[in-house]
């Protein structure tokens, strides 16, 4: 949704983005987060060697702890994805049963 300020600023419309704009904002949001990420997590932890040098074992530790639940998520998520892709299969294709 995109937020649309009329002439008179007085009145806020909300407006359905085009699918094309949804994609094309992607195109850019995807590498800048797939970069902008990691170096953000890179200088977090050079400032917690800074600040105190065992403070990054513990940030590094919650880091590897927060990566190994999302990656735990993405398993599970694809694995029910392909069981139910499975049942589908072998049901003969029709989802309503």
């Amino acid at each position: 949704m995109a937020i649309c300020i009329t002439k008179s600023a007085a009145f806020l419309h909300l407006h359905h983005m085009p699918r094309s704009g949804i994609v094309g904002a992607m195109r850019i949001a995807k590498p800048l987060l797939l970069v902008s990420t990691p170096l953000g997590v890179l200088g977090g932890m050079y400032e917690a060697y800074r600040l105190a040098g065992g403070l990054v074992i513990l940030a590094a530790a919650f880091v590897t702890l927060l990566g190994f639940a999302a990656l735990t998520v993405v398993h599970t998520v694809r694995a029910e994805q392909a069981a139910e892709r499975t049942r589908i299969n072998n049901s003969g294709g029709s989802r309503g049963q």
